[in-house]
């Protein structure tokens, strides 16, 4: 089972608990990328502390920056296959396929 960091309420850093969640599938046009490294920032500071422009549904996760490795494709996200390097970020979703490699 994969470890998650997330928080069930709003504050400082002592809100964030590591989970373990089950292995989710990618849904239609989604895949799963195994994480090799993330990023994190001011902006998830502030939303972990509820003070983003958006807010958090709870329970949340952060990391929405990362590189890593397609390992399971769904239906209708063509042009990505497992093994591709991908990475993502708020700005350029992986649903837009920013190669790595």
């Amino acid at each position: 089972m994969p470890k998650i960091v997330r928080f069930h309420a709003t504050g400082d850093a002592d809100v964030l608990r590591l989970e373990d969640l089950p292995l989710a599938e990618p849904g239609d046009g989604e895949v799963r990328l195994k994480v090799e490294a993330i990023g994190l920032n001011r902006a998830e500071v502030m939303f972990r502390r509820g003070q983003y422009l958006e807010k958090p549904e709870l329970p949340s996760r952060l990391g929405y920056e990362a590189a890593g490795v397609v390992d399971a494709v769904g239906p209708g996200a063509g042009g990505v296959g497992i093994g591709d390097r991908v990475s993502t970020s708020t700005w350029n979703p992986i649903s837009t396929r920013a190669r790595l490699s």
